[in-house]
């Protein structure tokens, strides 16, 4: 049985995660903790920290965790790449799932996303599209960047130097090296996400849709039962799911 504390537990998410913890046979809730709480007080009562909050609350519970030794899922997004590196940095000492969507059909996605773009990509023109409620505060969202990353590494790019962030005026005709990205907010949407693959005559189209965010609270628990027994590393949803 894996004792699991959820940080962030009074927001949309943290509330998500602490259902989807008392659902699941193999994990039991140990602890949630929020903003008001100090987590160094709950150290002795869990094994893995499931954190879905901010940045600078995320960077927090990881000095915690790190100087602890106690393991880590992460599915926080809006990162720096200085903060990227502190995640990293504190992997050689504890375990860590550190995935920017712990969804079980997103991470499938990412797989033929990468056969497609090693099939067609060369020749077509690629596309992100994400869309998310309203209160969602960082964008691109880290899915549509991971999805970027994936299709950018299949074919031998580096997505910081082909990566388009919208279009606006009049410009060079589009360039076939780049990855557009696209981002909506509004509603309620708990996430859609769809890659195109754009060639002459034909293209293809690659989507998921969320409409839970069971989804990734049910990821992030499996991920934690994984990850009980796993020595110090860095690891992602690709690993959990054997893909």
């Amino acid at each position: 049985m894996t004792r699991i504390a959820i940080n962030g537990s009074k927001g949309k998410m943290g509330q998500t995660l602490v259902e989807a913890v008392n659902l699941n046979n193999s994990a039991m809730l140990a602890a949630a903790v929020d903003k008001d709480d100090n987590l160094n007080d709950s150290l002795q009562d869990f094994d893995v920290l499931i954190d879905f909050s901010r940045p600078e609350a995320s960077l927090k519970a990881i000095s915690i965790c790190k100087n602890s030794g106690k393991a880590m899922v992460i599915g926080t997004t809006g990162f720096s790449d200085d903060e990227l590196k502190v995640i990293k940095q504190a992997s050689t000492q504890i375990p860590i799932v550190f995935a920017p969507n712990m969804s079980v059909g997103v991470n499938l996605t990412l797989k033929l996303l990468e056969t497609s773009a090693k099939v067609i990509g060369q020749d077509s023109s690629i596309e992100i599209i994400e869309t998310h409620h309203r209160y969602k505060v960082d964008s691109p969202s880290g899915t549509a960047l991971k999805m970027g990353e994936v299709v950018a590494n299949a074919l031998g790019r580096d997505l910081a130097n082909c990566a388009v962030y919208g279009r606006e005026g009049i410009d060079e005709p589009r360039d076939l090296n780049t990855i557009g990205f696209s981002s909506i907010r509004g509603g309620d949407v708990v996430g859609d996400h769809t890659v195109t693959f754009f060639m002459e005559g034909e293209r293809v189209e690659i989507t998921h849709k969320a409409s839970s965010r069971m989804i990734y609270a049910n990821g992030a628990v499996r991920a934690a039962n994984w990850l009980s027994d796993k020595p110090s590393g860095l690891y992602s949803m690709q690993d959990v799911l054997e893909l």
